[in-house]
C-alpha cells in the first residue's frame, strides 16, 4: 500500500459515517458543486467526489457523486441538512418520514424547515412536487391526494403528517442568469454605482410581458411614494394595467388620500412644497372622513374620493391589501390590524404573482420577501442600501436592489413603459 492510500485510509477512518449524495444540473456556472463542498468542510466533515461529468455547452447539466464523511452520524445528519439546501440528495435515501402533529399551532421536533426554492419529498418511491413553496414554513402531506403542501407553523393543526428530517427531501436550487442579462448583473454586492438606466429598461420590460402575457406584477409601496411626489407616476402605471396588486400599510394608503383630498403629505403641499397651517391635522381628517364613509372603495362610489392610487385601484379593479401597525393613527377601515391574517391575506394574493416591485418601505418588503419562492422576479428600489441587504440576508437571493431615490426612479420607469408600448 502506498503512502497516499495508507493516508486516505487513515482520514476515511477519522470520518466513519458516511452517505453518498448526487447533484445535478448547471452545477458548476452557478456555484452550486462549490458551495456543497464548501458546506461538507465548514460543517466538519470531509468529501470524495467519486464521479463528475460537465456539461461541455451552456445549456447541458453537470453531474457530480459524492461521498460525504463524518466523524459520526449526529455530524453527518447536519451536513446533509445543510448540503440539501444546495441539491444535494442521498443516493440511498428512501421515503420522506412522517410524523403526526402532536398539538395545534407548532411542528413536531425536528420538522424539515423550507426554503424558497422547489422542493420535493418523496413518497411511496415517487418525487412529488411540493405546492404552495415558501421559506421558514413545514411540509404537510396528504395522503388521500398524495399530495404535499408548505404550511406555516401557526395553521398546524393536531393530526396533520409533517415531513421530519432530510431523508426524501430535494431542492432544487435557482440556478445562475446567463451573463449580460441586467437582472443577473444586479444581483451583485449592494452599490450606489449601477448603470440605473440599464435595470430601469429591464424593470419595464418586465412589467411590460407580464402585462401582455396576462401575468400579474405585484407593487409593494411605502408612503415615501407619496412624500416625494410620485403618486401621479404609479397612478399611470394603475390605470394603463401594469400593476395587478398593491400592498402597503395605512401610512401610503393615508397620506394618498390625505394628498388627494386636502392637497397635502402630512401637511405639506406637494404642488408648492411649503408646510400648510394646519397642515398636520389633515392625515387624521383623511382617516375621518373615509371612516365615516364606510371604506375607501365607499368613499369613491359617493364621490369624496376623486383621485390617487387608491382611487385608481378602485376604479380599475386592482386588488390591493393594507397591513396595520402598532403605530398606525385611525387606522383606514381598510387596513387589517391582526398581523397573522394580514400573512394569510397576502400569501393568498401572491400565488399567481411573476414579477414584484418592492418602493421604499423595508418592513413590508422583508414581510414580502417571506413569502415569495425563489421562482417570482423581485426589484427592491430605496434609498437606504440596508433594506436591499437586508432581503438578501434573510433569504430572498433572487432580489435585484437599485439604490435612489423613489421620484426619478418612477419617472425613468414609466418613461421607459411608454417606449416600449411605441
Amino acid at each position: 500500500m502506498s503512502e497516499t492510500d495508507l493516508r486516505e485510509d487513515l482520514r476515511r477512518a477519522a470520518f466513519p459515517a458516511v452517505e453518498d449524495v448526487e447533484v445535478r444540473g448547471h452545477i458548476i456556472d452557478s456555484l452550486i458543486l462549490p458551495k456543497v463542498l464548501d458546506g461538507i468542510t465548514a460543517a466538519g466533515g470531509m468529501f470524495i467526489i467519486k464521479n463528475v461529468a460537465i456539461g461541455h455547452d451552456r445549456s447541458d447539466p453537470s453531474f457530480a457523486r459524492i461521498e460525504v464523511r463524518a466523524k459520526d452520524e449526529a455530524a453527518l445528519e447536519e451536513i446533509m441538512a445543510q448540503i440539501s439546501d444546495h441539491g444535494a440528495v442521498a443516493v440511498h435515501g428512501g421515503d420522506a418520514r412522517l410524523v403526526e402533529a402532536d398539538m395545534d399551532g407548532a411542528f413536531p421536533e425536528g420538522f424539515y424547515s423550507t426554503t424558497n426554492q422547489k422542493t420535493e419529498v418523496r413518497l411511496g418511491g415517487h418525487w412529488i412536487g411540493v405546492a404552495d413553496q415558501e421559506m421558514d414554513c413545514g411540509i404537510v402531506v396528504d395522503d388521500r391526494s398524495i399530495s404535499c403542501r408548505c404550511l406555516p407553523m401557526t395553521e398546524v393543526q393536531r393530526g396533520m403528517k409533517v415531513v421530519v428530517g432530510h431523508v426524501g427531501t430535494r431542492v432544487f436550487p435557482l440556478e445562475r442568469q446567463e451573463q449580460g442579462h441586467a437582472f443577473a448583473f444586479m444581483n451583485s454586492a449592494v452599490s450606489t454605482e449601477k448603470p440605473k438606466g440599464v435595470v430601469i429598461r429591464e424593470i419595464a420590460r418586465q412589467l411590460f410581458e407580464n402585462r401582455r402575457d396576462g401575468k400579474r406584477s405585484l407593487l409593494v409601496g411605502g408612503p415615501a411614494i407619496v412624500h416625494t411626489g410620485s403618486g401621479p407616476l404609479v397612478c399611470e402605471l394603475l390605470r394603463d394595467g401594469y400593476i395587478h396588486k398593491l400592498f402597503a400599510g395605512n401610512a401610503l394608503a393615508t397620506h394618498d388620500i390625505e394628498q388627494s383630498l386636502f392637497g397635502t403629505s402630512l401637511g405639506v403641499n406637494l404642488s408648492e412644497g411649503t408646510i400648510v397651517d394646519a397642515g398636520h391635522e389633515h392625515h387624521l381628517r383623511a382617516i375621518n372622513l373615509i371612516r365615516r364613509a364606510g371604506s375607501i372603495a365607499a368613499a369613491v362610489e359617493s364621490g369624496l374620493l376623486r383621485s390617487g392610487i387608491m382611487y385608481e385601484c378602485i376604479k380599475n379593479g386592482v386588488d390591493f391589501h393594507l397591513s396595520g401597525s402598532i403605530r398606525d393613527d385611525g387606522p383606514l377601515p381598510d387596513v387589517v390590524t391582526d398581523a397573522l391574517e394580514c400573512q394569510r391575506i397576502m400569501r393568498e394574493m401572491v400565488k399567481n404573482v411573476t414579477f414584484c416591485l418592492m418602493v421604499a418601505t423595508t418592513l413590508h418588503s422583508v414581510a414580502v420577501g417571506n413569502l415569495l419562492p425563489a421562482t417570482v422576479k423581485v426589484v427592491c428600489v430605496d434609498i437606504n442600501p440596508s433594506t436591499v441587504i437586508k432581503l438578501n440576508d434573510r433569504g430572498s437571493f433572487q432580489t435585484v436592489g437599485l439604490v435612489t431615490d423613489v421620484e426619478p426612479f418612477l419617472r425613468a420607469l414609466v418613461a421607459e413603459v411608454r417606449k416600449l408600448e411605441g
